[in-house]
């Protein structure tokens, strides 16, 4: 009964994802949000006509063409929004060509269309649950269709029988579980929109699958997998959306890991925008706040260190910036450098360039003859960053203060600076403008790069018949419950053995 109450619950929210975001600022620049839009209308219309592919066949023509004249009929009612659909997609299309264009357009037209896409997805979504029983009724279970030949599958790929077809199209009792095997298969193979199709429509045509929430989740997965900035996006909303409805599970603490994980993989460098740095930190702290007794902790303690030091490079090179222009340009900017360095001491505690933060504020308070607080500064510098390349000038300014140069601590002697980048590695970071983080780019259930010898948590979802046993969950952050050791031929082992004795 609770599991029942728990689906259900699931299906109503899937059917509703729409009107949680309507009120929610857009994530992204126009460009990623219009792509973020032509990527689910796409993958609605495909869903929809595959329902509609359902309904069509076995049935006679006289009866298909009334049919079609009833407003309110499945079919009707499909081919409606898939025509709605196409509507929305050739606006994007429109507004996209003028952004390429260099073209004026109104900020609002961008709101109006998501508004739309959010809508329609909600409509879309119910329409294919509520006609599940209408395609059941069209066919014997276990009969088996003709595949036909279509020039592309689903106008995704090109060529030969539409394998995938017969079980988009029609409703039958084991069908989730095949489903969700094809659907693993593709996205192992990358192919993430086919992949996500098939996961799909498992939440919208088996409302009390035992694969929904997994399915769910997978799909989260497969646009974290894919890892463009516009599908990032959405694993981040998608993930975020599992855990609204599941945030006891098991797997919740790992998947609020990859929410932020999400935006962790959008931050850029230092000097960039740093919104989405700001976002990841906020995820990062919500997760250990939430989660206090992970066995994740000091890994997203990591991550959060990462992303500090980040935003810390970001507000430390806006201060140099200031500070160069006041005291090498004689130009106003003190109070934005100071204010910067002030910021980071605050906010950033474990700064892996903190020396260099004390020491430019402290050298600000001289030059305001603020010698007693340039003076603490510099000894805090000597004593707990004593092997940082700053100590030194510090010493020597103590000294012109007739202040009082602390010996260093143990736990500064320990502290080494953070070691310096090669010239290519700068070179590269330029180049690709990616920020300098350790992320993990695998999902909660599926592996970046599949290998056959690894048995995945996905995998054991299958075995299990959509549950996950939280035995098997590993207390390390990783897909993989086993590795399986490859099987050699016996064949192959008598030969080796004959060749040997030779």
């Amino acid at each position: 009964m609770i599991r029942n109450f728990i689906l259900g619950l699931l299906l109503i929210a899937l059917c509703l994802p729409a009107l949680a975001q309507q009120n929610k600022p857009a994530e992204g620049t126009v460009s990623q949000r219009l792509e973020v839009m032509r990527q689910k209308l796409e993958t609605m219309r495909r869903s929809l006509q595959s329902a509609q592919a359902g309904l069509k066949q076995d049935a006679d023509a006289d009866k298909k063409k009334d049919e079609a004249k009833a407003a309110d009929s499945p079919q009707a009612r499909l081919k409606g929004l898939d025509k709605e659909a196409s509507t929305l997609l050739s606006s994007i299309n429109n507004l996209r060509g003028k952004i390429e264009r260099a073209e004026k357009y109104e900020a609002s037209e961008v709101d109006t269309l998501e508004t739309s896409v959010s809508e329609l997805q909600t409509r879309s979504d119910n329409a294919l649950v509520e006609t599940v029983g209408a395609r059941k009724q069209q066919y014997t279970v276990g009969a088996e269709r003709e595949k036909k030949k279509k020039k592309k599958f689903l106008g995704v790929f090109g060529g030969g029988t539409d394998q995938y077809e017969e079980i988009l199209g029609t409703v039958a009792p084991g069908r989730d579980k095949e489903l969700f095997v094809y659907a693993t298969k593709e996205v192992r193979k990358s192919n993430f929109e086919v992949g996500r199709l098939l996961f799909q429509t498992i939440i919208t045509t088996y409302p009390d699958s035992p694969y929904l929430p997994m399915a769910k989740l997978a799909i989260a997965d497969s646009f974290y997998l894919e890892g463009s900035t516009s599908a990032l996006i959405q694993a981040g909303a998608g993930y975020q959306e599992w855990l609204t409805f599941f945030p006891t599970h098991p797997l919740a603490d790992r998947v609020a890991l990859k929410v932020a994980e999400s935006e962790m993989r959008q931050v850029g460098r230092p000097d960039n925008d740093p919104t989405r740095a700001y976002k990841a930190e906020q995820r990062l702290k919500l997760m250990m706040q939430q989660y206090p007794s992970t066995e994740l902790k000091d890994l997203a303690q990591e991550r959060l260190k990462q992303v500090q030091d980040n935003l810390g490079l970001h507000n430390l090179w806006v201060g140099n910036f200031y500070y160069a222009r006041a005291i090498e340009q004689k130009r106003t900017g003190l109070k934005g450098a100071e204010f910067r360095y002030k910021e980071i001491m605050q906010k950033y505690p474990n700064f892996s360039y903190m020396d260099e933060a004390l020491f430019r504020l402290a050298f600000l308070y001289q030059t305001e003859e603020e010698t007693d607080e340039a003076a603490k500064l510099y000894q805090r510098l000597v004593r707990e960053y004593p092997n940082s390349d700053n100590a030194a000038k510090a010493k020597e300014q103590l000294q012109l203060l007739g202040a009082t140069v602390p010996e260093p601590s143990a736990e500064g002697l320990k502290r080494q600076p953070p070691e310096k980048k090669s010239f290519m590695g700068n070179f590269m970071g330029e180049l690709i403008g990616g920020a300098d983080l350790n992320i993990d780019k695998n999902g909660v259930l599926m592996s970046k790069s599949f290998d056959e010898k690894r048995f995945e948590l996905i995998d054991s979802v299958i075995e299990n018949q959509g549950e996950l046993p939280s035995n098997q969950i590993p207390k390390a952050l990783t897909t993989v419950i086993r590795t399986t050791a490859p099987v050699e031929n016996p064949k192959v082992k008598d030969d080796k053995q004959t060749s040997k004795n030779k």
